[in-house]
């Protein structure tokens, strides 16, 4: 997958309210909804309002207000979803897949919060 914005992609038009999403939280410059095809009890996309394509990219080229902003938001989906180890949660996994070895669908950053039982190895 090239690393270009497609504007149409479906996280573009969930953010343009062309399709309904079950959101989580909603910030300046994040959304996190609920996944359509839960991996475990919670799962929970958190993403960008900004047009980026992969983790790398938004690192390098997000301004610090998006940069800060997503990363408090995952750890307000983590505290929301119960999950946090040590604060009662027995953990999560975030994902983050990134371009074609990475097996990523959806050319929008996107990370899966996935918790609520034991996940396994993650790779085999």
């Amino acid at each position: 997958m090239p690393n270009t914005y497609d504007p149409q992609n479906i996280f573009a038009r969930i953010l343009r309210g062309e399709i309904p999403n079950n959101t989580v939280l909603e910030t300046e410059h994040t959304l996190a909804f609920r996944d359509i095809a839960p991996q475990a009890p919670d799962h929970v996309l958190v993403i960008p309002k900004g047009a980026y394509v992969t983790y790398d990219e938004f690192a390098l080229n997000a301004s610090d207000a998006e940069v800060v902003d997503f990363t408090r938001a995952v750890g307000e989906v983590c505290k929301m979803l119960g999950v946090q180890p040590g604060e009662g949660g027995a953990g999560y996994r975030m994902i983050a897949n990134s371009g074609e070895n990475g097996v990523q669908e959806v050319p929008h950053l996107h990370v899966h919060i996935v918790g609520g039982r034991h996940l396994g190895k993650m790779l085999g």
